[in-house]
């Protein structure tokens, strides 16, 4: 797993910062069943599954939506604030990984694309800089890395951010 650098730029940091964390996050799926990721363990019905959705549709929002780039994040309601965490019948462990993949790899353009003081507009209307969008997301990944942490020892008792852990 790379490290953020010790003397890195702003941009650079804040990137490695959030890439450690998407990979841990997909670290935690390695290894269970199509069962297992979707098994609800708290109850809240939360999934593992449906949090790579739900990171998935952020990614498409913050990164794109707002920097006014083609976004297919899950479609938001006042009605249902939990669509994008929920994993329908239909919905393969390969198509969810996938939309993961294509969210990352279109946040990564723009994040290459763009400088830190580069502005787009948030979903609720204010403007917001890359480097906002950067530090946000940072935080909404190790929140949810967090969330990941439990979820997985409650399914296997395997702890840890990383292949390799001391246990």
């Amino acid at each position: 797993m790379r490290r953020v650098p010790f003397t890195g730029d702003e941009k650079e940091s804040l990137y490695v910062a959030l890439d450690r964390h998407r990979d841990a996050v997909l670290w935690k799926l390695e290894g269970l069943s199509d069962e297992d990721l979707r098994r609800p363990m708290v109850p809240s019905g939360t999934t593992l599954l449906g949090m790579v959705k739900h990171l998935a549709s952020v990614e498409y929002a913050w990164f794109c939506a707002t920097f006014g780039r083609e976004s297919l994040e899950v479609p938001y309601s006042e009605d249902d604030w939990d669509s994008d965490w929920r994993i329908e019948e239909w919905e393969t462990t390969e198509g969810v990984l996938g939309y993961f993949a294509m969210a990352r790899a279109a946040a990564d353009a723009v994040i290459d694309e763009l400088d830190v003081l580069d502005t787009g507009t948030a979903w609720y209307g204010p403007t917001v800089t890359l480097r906002w969008v950067l530090i946000h997301m940072v935080e909404e990944y190790a929140r949810h890395a967090g969330h990941a942490d439990i979820l997985r020892e409650l399914i296997d008792g395997a702890t840890g951010p990383f292949e390799g852990y001391p246990s």
